[in-house]
């Protein structure tokens, strides 16, 4: 029988450290964001195989805690096969704390490589505002037109702020 992993502190309000105990059974002290990054791991292990289009919530939430807390912008993608299963879920590209450059031709051979049949394109700002701007309204449609010509489907563009999400299929915008 398993034991499950155990967290403890002894003071919430103090900065004590959280013990775990790794697959060896041995314990040791871990960071909060250790703790974060694995939960981020096992949703995402989670997930992977499931429909991911059953609610929208549901991607909604998993993009927020993958890439909510982010201090910079990236763009990524989760690519979906033809029931629309996740594939895997990637970050593509990094930026800075206002922008990040997307290269088409990458994320088109990205989507081949992955046989992905259709995906949902995601990036965070920082600054809070889940607002699309007009850059962001224009490289959807460059990267819908660029997918259909290898017939994969855009799905959705996802803006994800620490708190909140902005959908574009939502807005019509896609």
């Amino acid at each position: 029988m398993k034991t499950p992993v155990t967290f403890s502190t002894s003071d919430a309000t103090s900065h004590a450290p959280l013990i775990v105990r790794d697959r060896n059974g041995e314990y040791f002290s871990a960071q909060p964001e250790d703790i974060l990054q694995a939960a981020r791991a096992l949703l995402e292990r989670k997930l992977q195989g499931q429909v991911f289009l059953d609610r929208p919530e549901t991607v909604q939430d998993y993009l927020r805690t993958r890439i909510g807390h982010l201090d910079h912008e990236v763009f990524g993608v989760v690519h979906l096969d033809a029931q629309h299963r996740m594939i895997k879920a990637e970050e593509m590209f990094r930026g800075s704390i206002s922008q990040t450059s997307v290269y088409p031709r990458e994320v088109v051979k990205d989507c081949l490589l992955s046989n992905s049949a259709a995906v949902i394109l995601y990036h965070n700002h920082p600054s809070g505002s889940p607002e699309p701007s007009r850059a962001d309204e224009a490289l959807t449609q460059q990267l819908k037109a660029a997918l259909s010509l290898v017939d994969v489907r855009v799905l959705d563009h996802i803006v994800v702020t620490s708190t909140t999400t902005m959908s574009f299929a939502q807005r019509g915008l896609i």
